[in-house]
C-alpha cells in the first residue's frame, strides 16, 4: 500500500509544478487556480479598497467591532475576507502581539486559520446548519475562552439560510458577546437577513471586481503559471466572469486545460460558446443598415462556428448599450475589456446613430432575447428577431412620424404633395410603406471603401391618406367662473385624468378672468399647478396666472360631492316613510338616492343619482 501511495505521489508530481511542489520532492494533489492563488492578506484582495481602508483605520484606532456582515455576489471574496479578518484579529509574531492588518509576516496562528483548521476559528455553513439547535451550540460555547488565540471567531457563511428561530436565538449573544468572541457573517442575499441582525453588525458590501482589474489579475497569474494567454482571451474571460474573481480563475483554469497549456481567443470563444466580438460589430452594422440578407448570413456563419443564438443577441445588446453609452461618456472606450475594434467602430456608430434608434433597438432586443431562450427552435427565433430589427431600422420613430404628418412635407427637400394627388408606390421606401426615407451617412469599414449606414429620417405619409386639418374646438368662448367650469372644460377635452385631479386635489380661494388662487391637498402632484396653467392656456387661448395661496380655500369638488351624498342618505333615513319601509322589511337598506333638480322648460323630471357612501354599514 505504501508503494502505491508513493507511485501516485510521483505521478502527481510529474503533472504539477510551481508552488504546489514540496521541498521534500513529494507532490501535493493539484489545486485549482481559485484555491492556489487565494488571497492571504488584505494587500492581495482585488478591487475591495474601500473595505480595506475602513478596516485599516479601525484597527489602527482600536475601534474593532464585535460583528461584521460581508455581502456581495458569488466569488468576490467574502469567505476569504472573513479568514483574513480572523487572521488579523489573532495576529501574533515574535515582535507583534496585537490585532493588525499588516500581515506581511506569517504569524503564529495564520497558517492554520487560512487553511480552516484552527481550533479557535469556527467556520459554519448556515445552509446545512439552519436550526435553533445549531445556534444553541454556539451560544453555549461562547462562554469559554479561546484555547490558544486572542479571540474566538465564528465565521457563518450563507447566514441568510438560518431559520427565523435561529436568528432570534442569536440576537442577544450578538448584541452583547463576551469580549473574547467575534462574529463574521457572509451572505449573497443581504435582503433575507433580518434588520435586527444587520443593526448589530458592521456591514461591508464587497463590490464586483472591475473588468480591467480582473484582466490584470488574470495576466499576473498566467505569468506565474508560465502560460501564454492572448489579451483578447483575457478580456473574454473577464467579461464572462461578471465581476467574480473565482469565476474568472475557474474559466482560466478550464481554458488552460482546453488549450493544452496556452490560451487563445479562439479557444476561449469556442469553449464558452461566445460570438466573435468583431463579427458582432459587423452584425450590428448590417442590422442598422437594414440589410436583412447580410445580417442573416452573418448570424448563420456565427452559429455554424459554435456561437449560441441567445449569446449572439446578448452580445448584440451589449454592443448596442456600449454605443449608446459612448454618446454620453466617451471615456467608456478606455475599458480594458474592450477590443480595439469595439472602441473604434463603437465610437463611429455613436456619432452616426440617434439615441431614439439605439433605444428602440435595445427595447426590441430585451424582448427578443427571452423569446430565443425559451424557444424550442432558438435559431429560427433569433433570425426573426434580427429581421424585426433590420426592418425597424428603416422606420421613423413615433415623434418623427408625427412631425412629418404635421409638416406635410418631406425633410429630404421634396415639394409637398397636394391633397388628393396620386401616390407613386415606387417612392414608398423599404417595404413600400411610404412612411420613411433613408439618409445615407458615410461610415468607415468594408473592403469596397466607405459603406453606408441607415439613419432614421422620416418623410410624410402620402397626402392621399392625410386627414384634412381640423380646427380646434371653440373652448375659449366658455366662461370660467368656478372649479366646476374647469372640470367641465376638461371633460369636453376628454382629459379624464386631469379632470379627476382637479376635483380631488384643488381648493379654490379666488378666481377672476385670467387669474386663479388655489390651495392644494396633501396628496396633490407637485406639477399640478404648472399643468393647470398649461392646459388652461391651450384650451382657452389666453394666459392664466395660477398661484398657490396660503389660505385654506374651500372644499374640493370631490369633498362637496361626498358631503352631498352623505346628506342625501341621512335625509332619506330620517324620512318617516323610508324608515317605516326599512322597519317592515328586515335586511333592506338604501342603495340609491335620486334628487330632483330644478325643473326647466325642457325637463320636469330630471333626476341625479346619488351613490351610497363607501362606509355605509347601516341597513
Amino acid at each position: 500500500m505504501g508503494g502505491l501511495l508513493e507511485l501516485n505521489g510521483r505521478m502527481s508530481e510529474a503533472g504539477n509544478s510551481g508552488p504546489d511542489s514540496l521541498a521534500t520532492g513529494k507532490a501535493a494533489a493539484y489545486r485549482v487556480l481559485a484555491r492556489k492563488y487565494r488571497p492571504s492578506n488584505f494587500s492581495e484582495l482585488v478591487g475591495q479598497e474601500p473595505m480595506v481602508r475602513t478596516l485599516t483605520n479601525a484597527f489602527a484606532t482600536g475601534r474593532i467591532a464585535q460583528a461584521w456582515m460581508l455581502t456581495g455576489v458569488r466569488g468576490v471574496g467574502k469567505t476569504t475576507t472573513a479568514r483574513i479578518l480572523a487572521r488579523a484579529l489573532n495576529y501574533k509574531t515574535a515582535t507583534v502581539d496585537q490585532p493588525s492588518v499588516d500581515l506581511a509576516v506569517l504569524g503564529e496562528h495564520c497558517q492554520a486559520i487560512m487553511e480552516g483548521r484552527h481550533v479557535d476559528v469556527i467556520e459554519m455553513d448556515a445552509a446545512s446548519h439552519t436550526g435553533i439547535d445549531d445556534i444553541r451550540d454556539i451560544i453555549e460555547r461562547v462562554r469559554y475562552a479561546p484555547v490558544s488565540a486572542r479571540y474566538k471567531v465564528y465565521i457563518i457563511d450563507e447566514v441568510h439560510m438560518l431559520s427565523t428561530q435561529a436568528f432570534n436565538g442569536l440576537l442577544k449573544t450578538l448584541e452583547e458577546p463576551p469580549p473574547h468572541v467575534k462574529f463574521i457573517f457572509a451572505t449573497t442575499e443581504i435582503r433575507k437577513v433580518p434588520i435586527t441582525v444587520l443593526s448589530r453588525c458592521q456591514r461591508f458590501d464587497l463590490r464586483r471586481i472591475d473588468a480591467g482589474a480582473l484582466v490584470a489579475h488574470l495576466s499576473s497569474i498566467a505569468g506565474k503559471e508560465g502560460i501564454s494567454v492572448d489579451d483578447d482571451a483575457l478580456a473574454m474571460i473577464a467579461r464572462a466572469a461578471e465581476g467574480s474573481a473565482r469565476d474568472s480563475l475557474s474559466i482560466l483554469d478550464q481554458a488552460i486545460a482546453h488549450g493544452a497549456g496556452s490560451v487563445s481567443a479562439e479557444a476561449v470563444r469556442a469553449m464558452l460558446g461566445l460570438a466573435d466580438r468583431a463579427r458582432i460589430v459587423d452584425l450590428f452594422e448590417y442590422v442598422m443598415k437594414g440589410d436583412v440578407a447580410a445580417a442573416l448570413g452573418e448570424f448563420r456563419a456565427q452559429y455554424d462556428t459554435g456561437a449560441d443564438p441567445a449569446a449572439v443577441l446578448i452580445d448584440l445588446a451589449e454592443f448596442n448599450h456600449l454605443v449608446t453609452r459612448l454618446r454620453f461618456v466617451p471615456t467608456a472606450m478606455d475599458d480594458a475589456s474592450l477590443s480595439q475594434d469595439e472602441r473604434q467602430r463603437g465610437a463611429d456608430f455613436a456619432r452616426a446613430l440617434s439615441v431614439r434608434v439605439l433605444s428602440r433597438t435595445w427595447q426590441m432586443l430585451l424582448k427578443g432575447i427571452p423569446e430565443v431562450q425559451s424557444s424550442n427552435r432558438p435559431v429560427s427565433a433569433a433570425e426573426m428577431v434580427l429581421i424585426r430589427l433590420a426592418h425597424a431600422a428603416d422606420l421613423p420613430t413615433l415623434d418623427e412620424a408625427l412631425r412629418s404628418l404635421e409638416s406635410g412635407a418631406s425633410k429630404t427637400g421634396a415639394a409637398p404633395r397636394p391633397n388628393g394627388a396620386p401616390v407613386n408606390p415606387g417612392n414608398g421606401g423599404a417595404g413600400g410603406n411610404g412612411a420613411s426615407a433613408v439618409a445615407q451617412a458615410r461610415m468607415p469599414g468594408g473592403s469596397g471603401g466607405a459603406q453606408t449606414m441607415r439613419l432614421v429620417e422620416a418623410t410624410p405619409a402620402p397626402a392621399a391618406f392625410l386627414a384634412p386639418p381640423q380646427s380646434a374646438p371653440e373652448t375659449q368662448a366658455l366662461p370660467l367662473k368656478s372649479l366646476a367650469d374647469i372640470v367641465a372644460l376638461a371633460d369636453a377635452q376628454r382629459d379624464i385624468a386631469f379632470k379627476v385631479l382637479v376635483k380631488r386635489c384643488i381648493r379654490l380661494v379666488h378666481m377672476e378672468p385670467g387669474r386663479i388662487d388655489v390651495s392644494l391637498t396633501d396628496d396633490a402632484p407637485k406639477m399640478l399647478l404648472n399643468e393647470l396653467t398649461t392646459k388652461l392656456r391651450a384650451w382657452t387661448g389666453r394666459s392664466w396666472l395660477v398661484s398657490l395661496s396660503k389660505e385654506d380655500g374651500g372644499q374640493t369638488l370631490a369633498e362637496m360631492e361626498s358631503t352631498k351624498r352623505e346628506n342625501a342618505f341621512l335625509d332619506a333615513r330620517n324620512d318617516p316613510t323610508v324608515a317605516a319601509i326599512l322597519a317592515r322589511f328586515p335586511g333592506a337598506k338604501i342603495i340609491d338616492v335620486r334628487i330632483p333638480d330644478t325643473p326647466d322648460a325642457d325637463a320636469t323630471e330630471a333626476e341625479m343619482p346619488v351613490e351610497p357612501p363607501a362606509d355605509d354599514d347601516e341597513p
